[in-house]
């Protein structure tokens, strides 16, 4: 991929789109449970792109890291935003602004943790950053039990009694949905 950013607007909306369903991930983990029907991941997405494009000039960054450090900062301060307004407070917590920021920093490391790692070069970085992106594409187009197992093993760490007892099934259940899960990935990621 490019390291220039597009200067024309359609260029700049295929720009933006391509990261949406890893800003979606990235939301969809962050909103806190009680707003949940009062706000959703995708809104905050489509108020992300929306920022992005019309601060478009102020981006200074040339590398894939930066850009997506950008949407992040942008997709964390959207999200305070979306809390502080469904909370019914005016008051800005910068606190729980940075807290989101390095939440999101943290799940976005563990979507890439997930694949192989064995080199370090500005090329294999670049091939990382856009294999996450494809990743975070095909978790968002698994049924939903699929992706919440795969995310609660790998990204949440946790064992399968806890993800038993989170998604109120047996333990049994739980390891069978995960290797269905797992191949299912496995088969999307194949035809990727």
């Amino acid at each position: 991929m490019s390291t220039e950013l597009p200067g024309d607007g359609s260029d700049r909306t295929e720009w933006l789109i391509r990261y949406q369903p890893w800003l979606h991930y990235l939301a969809r983990r962050e909103i806190d449970s009680r707003f949940l029907g009062k706000y959703s991941a995708s809104d905050a997405v489509q108020q992300t792109l929306l920022e992005a494009w019309k601060n478009w000039d102020q981006f200074r960054g040339t590398e894939e890291t930066q850009r997506l450090a950008w949407l992040r900062k942008i997709l964390a301060h959207q999200l305070a935003y979306l809390a502080r307004h469904f909370a019914g407070t005016k008051k800005r917590d910068v606190k729980r602004e940075v807290s989101i920021e390095q939440s999101m920093t943290t799940s976005s490391d563990r979507l890439a943790a997930i694949l192989p790692a064995n080199d370090s070069s500005p090329s294999f970085v670049a091939q990382r950053n856009e294999q996450t992106l494809e990743l975070a594409a095909i978790l968002q187009r698994l049924p939903d039990d699929y992706r919440q197992v795969i995310e609660l093993r790998h990204l949440d760490q946790l064992s399968h009694p806890e993800i038993a007892k989170q998604m109120d099934r047996s333990e049994a259940a739980v390891r069978m949905l995960w290797v269905r899960a797992l191949a299912k990935l496995r088969q999307a990621a194949g035809e990727a």
